[in-house]
């Protein structure tokens, strides 16, 4: 619909469905990104859990790249959730190079352990709730965070979510519940950046 705020969400792999209903819930028209002209005309996007290997390929498969970088530096915010913060931290710990390096922090891919040691938490988190419902499906942690990065959560004294001015990394999945606020947070972001433009 005209005049709707339009949010991407990066469809190459992952919990696609899921954001894009929560996006739906909060009144935002959610576009799924395949492709690089599907990146015009959003004010922000979501990249959601998968495998990031994977969709660091496909992002270069499909020239994909370079646009993020740009909207990134359009100063559009962008949120990693899961597999979504690794591909955009600027270092993966003990490999692979960056795929999106934008977010100043280290990462630790399956932190937690395989897919058996899945585990939810309930976590305050700063400026979203006291008692968010996190879950977390073979997460990475947040082992080193830059100078300008915020710490908004931790869980067993690991940092698992954090901001850094139009980035949010988060090593858990908010969309594999009811609770939208998380998302909420990130749509603020979104607002606000829609707000101060010219």
């Amino acid at each position: 619909m005209a005049g709707k705020t339009k949010v991407g969400v990066l469809a190459l792999q992952g919990a696609v469905r899921e954001h894009m209903q929560i996006m739906e819930q909060l009144g935002v028209e959610p576009i799924a990104v395949k492709t690089k002209e599907q990146l015009e005309g959003i004010s922000g996007l979501i990249i959601p859990g998968g495998e990031s290997t994977a969709i660091g390929k496909l992002l270069r498969q499909y020239d994909l790249r370079g646009p993020i970088l740009d909207l990134h530096a359009e100063g559009k915010p962008i949120m990693g959730t899961c597999a979504g913060l690794i591909l955009i931290a600027k270092h993966i710990q003990e490999n692979d190079e960056a795929h999106l390096p934008l977010l100043d922090v280290t990462v630790q891919r399956n932190a937690f352990g395989r897919q058996v040691d899945s585990f939810e938490a309930d976590l305050p988190i700063k400026g979203v709730a006291e008692d968010f419902q996190a879950v977390f499906i073979r997460a990475p942690l947040i082992t080193r965070v830059g100078e300008e990065v915020e710490v908004l959560s931790t869980v067993r004294d690991q940092v698992v979510a954090v901001k850094q001015n139009n980035l949010l990394g988060i090593s858990f999945h908010p969309e594999l519940t009811e609770d939208t606020r998380f998302h909420a947070y990130f749509l603020h972001m979104v607002q606000d950046k829609i707000e101060k433009q010219p």
